[in-house]
Formats: C-alpha cells, structure tokens, sequence
C-alpha cells in the first residue's frame, strides 16, 4: 500500500474512531451487566418458576385474562381492556398487560404477571429498578429514538473504524510476527502493539456486535415499517371495520387453538388484543416463535377474528424484520448458556481496553504534534 493511502485510512481510523467512542464505552460498561441480566435478576431474588413453559401448556387463557382484569379493576378503581398476554418458554409464567382502553398508552399500561400451571397470581411487575435503567441507557441514551438513532450512527461508525483499522493492520503484519509485543521499545510502541492485538482479536466480535447494534437502533422505524405494510396487508378486509366492542371479544382459548392448528410446531411469544398497535381492530393477532436459542426470536404472525375465532391470515415475517429479531440475541449472547456469556463480557472488557488505548495513542501523538 503506498503511503499516501496509508495517510488516508489512517485519518479515516482515527475520526472515525474518536466520533464514537466515548459513546462505544459507554455501551460497553452498560452492556457488561446486561449480558447476564438473567442472573442477576435471580441474585436479587426474582426466581423463575418451576413448571412446564406457559408457552406449551398450563391453565385456560380466558381464565387468566378474566383474573387480570378483576385484579386491574381492584386496584384501579375502574374497569380494564386487555391489552397483551405474555408467554415464557422456560417456565410456567404468563403475562397479562391491562389498559383502560384499547390504544392506551404505553404509561398507562400494567402488567399482571401469573402461574399458569397453578393459576396462582405472581404478583404485578414494574418496569424499573437498576437494570431497567441500564437498559434503557444503552438503548436510547433516555432519550426514546432520538437516542436510538444517534447510537445506531456511533455504531455504523463503529464499523468504519473497524475496517479501517484492519486495512492498516495488513501492511502491519508484514513486518511483525502475529501477537508481537515490542516489549523493549517505547512505551508509546508498546501500547501501539496492544492496541493492535487486541483491535485484531475482537475484531469479528466487534463487527457482529456493531453490526447488530446498529440494527437495533433502528429497530423502532423497522417495526413500524413492518406494521404499516406487511401487517396491513394481513388485516385486509378487516381494515375497514370500527374498532370492536371489549365486550364482543370471543374466547383467547377458541383463538388460540385455530392460530396453533395452522402452525402446530411452533409455540406463542405473546397475543395481541383488538385495537392495539400490534393487531387489528377486529382481530387477535397471536405471535409464534420457534423452540430453538435463535428462532424463538423469529416470529410469525397470526390474525384470529376476535369474534368468529375464524383464521384471517397467518405467514412469515419478512427477512428485515427476522434479521432485526436476530439481531437481538446475538449483541447480548444470551443463546448459548452462561460459557457465551462468560466469553462475551471477557470480549466486553477487552474492547474497552482497545478503544481507551486508542485515546491515549491519539492524544499521545497529538501533544509530540504539538
């Protein structure tokens, strides 16, 4: 490579790389944690149930929908729409989200959460606490898309550097062994061939993390891209219709056993009631997932007549929008056990170590500059 385009991607390295990494670190330390969110939610005492997966079996859904509005109206003082139900599957809890109306904000939603094997009331769950904050604070910086979209550009540019650093570790290698470490030389040379290693060693962890990362910052106009034309497209005759009477709602029951003799494989994420963002006015709209770590993130999308329990639709969510479910997955490794997490949070660290190594590089240079 001549010197001249060496100059060029070392400039494209070095901005790119400056832009977003403060932001990149701090993704990084609020990632950390949120890699084994599930044990540290058991560490705090939030056990998992034990049972069969609310996903495959357990007590009547008209049941435990009639239980969570009655709960709703305790405590509200007022009655209550059902909104969405919840399914896990891993153990016997089920979820049901209640609003005083059918296109409630997401404020005014509450989630009830029960035992589907025993029909026992878990108790009602609040969006909050530390790791509810974490979240948010790597997803959206607390600031709802505007965050989202500005970290999707820290990570596109991520990328940027990533590419541009391996195109000047090439020429670097040709005089170097792999994983030298100039230990005899400056301390600057030193911290130059870390820098190196380290960048080198991530560097597939760091494009699937950026790459994903990315993606999911545009989860938000994705969805709602999908939602205008794909699950538009499934409602169909049922666009026209005015919104559907509470009271007229059918059996979920009824519902779900249409959904599930098209799909029999597959076992329901979460159901989607009349009148809300993710259905349509006259329908229930069931959501499938696979039993496999990767495509119980995959979705496929049922439309039930709320009244009738007649199917309207069913079909596969297009390749955007199962990249996108993918995606979330694999930035936090949770579909391989406690060992991927491990290697995660070590990668985690060690990026940490490269991009704070590379601010010291910089400003190094740029006080000898001076």
């Amino acid at each position: 490579m001549q010197a001249r385009a060496i100059r060029q991607w070392a400039w494209v390295h070095t901005w790119t790389s400056l832009i977003c990494t403060l932001a990149l670190i701090m993704l990084c330390i609020t990632g950390l944690p949120l890699i084994f969110h599930d044990e540290i939610e058991a560490m705090a005492g939030e056990q998992a149930l034990s049972g069969p997966a609310s996903a495959r079996t357990g007590g009547g859904l008209d049941a435990i929908v009639a239980r969570a509005k009655d709960d709703y109206a305790r405590t509200a003082g007022h009655a209550g729409v059902p909104l969405f139900i919840g399914f896990s599957g891993e153990d016997p809890l089920i979820t049901v989200t209640v609003g005083p109306r059918a296109d409630a904000a997401e404020a005014e939603m509450r989630l009830f959460s029960y035992d589907r094997s025993t029909g026992r009331a878990v108790g009602e769950v609040h969006h909050d606490g530390v790791m509810a904050f974490l979240l948010e604070l790597h997803t959206d910086l607390l600031l709802g898309l505007p965050g989202m979209l500005f970290l999707g550009a820290m990570g596109v540019l991520f990328i940027g550097a990533i590419v541009s650093g391996l195109v000047l570790y090439v020429p670097f290698m040709r005089r170097l062994a792999f994983g030298t470490l100039r230990e005899d030389r400056s301390a600057r040379v030193r911290r130059l061939d870390e820098h190196n290693l380290l960048g080198v060693v991530t560097l597939g962890w760091a494009l699937v993390i950026g790459g994903t990362g990315a993606i999911n910052a545009f989860a938000d106009p994705l969805v709602a891209n999908w939602r205008q034309s794909e699950l538009a497209a499934m409602i169909g005759a049922n666009r026209a219709q005015g919104p559907l009477d509470p009271a007229r709602y059918g059996s979920i029951d009824r519902a779900m056993a249409t959904a599930q003799a098209a799909r029999p494989s597959l076992s329901p994420q979460f159901v989607g009631f009349p009148g809300g963002a993710w259905s349509a006015r006259h329908a229930y709209a069931i959501f499938f997932q696979g039993d496999t770590p990767l495509t119980s993130h995959v979705l496929t999308p049922a439309l039930v007549d709320a009244e009738t329990g007649a199917l309207v639709d069913i079909r596969t969510m297009p390749l955007t929008m199962q990249a996108l479910m993918l995606s979330k997955p694999l930035h936090f490794g949770d579909y391989g056990g406690l060992a991927l997490k491990l290697v995660w949070a070590l990668l985690d660290l060690a990026t940490i170590r490269v991009l704070w190594s590379g601010i010291l590089l910089w400003w190094g240079k740029r006080r000898r500059t001076a």
